[in-house]
């Protein structure tokens, strides 16, 4: 792998952390901040999106899948939030939010890898 990829994917993956954060922002306007939802609509559309990557674009997956989703998309602020959660006595929320990440994340990334592979 070249330089060049290397610098592409970590300006690929600024790039995919700003988006995070105005994302998140944007669904916080609508939403609130008592729950993560911005951060569960980022990882279950990142989980998609790479799949799609993945079966579409396989060749294109370190920048744009490592880089620019890999920044995107963010596990510990998801676990964190889990954590804080429960710590905050929102025990159904903090189970919610722990298996709906990973239960809407798998078969977001399965659609997605079905739908790259159709492309």
């Amino acid at each position: 792998m070249s330089p060049l990829m290397f610098v592409a994917a970590a300006l690929a993956g600024g790039l995919g952390a700003v988006l995070r954060y105005l994302a998140d922002l944007w669904v916080a306007r609508f939403a609130g901040r008592r729950f993560p939802w911005g951060i569960l609509l980022v990882n279950v559309t990142g989980s998609f999106a790479l799949g799609v990557l993945t079966g579409a674009l396989p060749d294109a997956a370190f920048v744009l899948g490592a880089g620019l989703l890999g920044g995107f998309t963010t596990f510990s602020t998801a676990m964190l939030d889990t954590v804080a959660l429960w710590r905050d006595g929102e025990r159904s929320a903090s189970v919610f939010n722990a298996v709906g990440a990973l239960v809407l994340g798998l078969v977001a990334a399965g659609l997605g890898l079905a739908l790259g592979g159709a492309i």
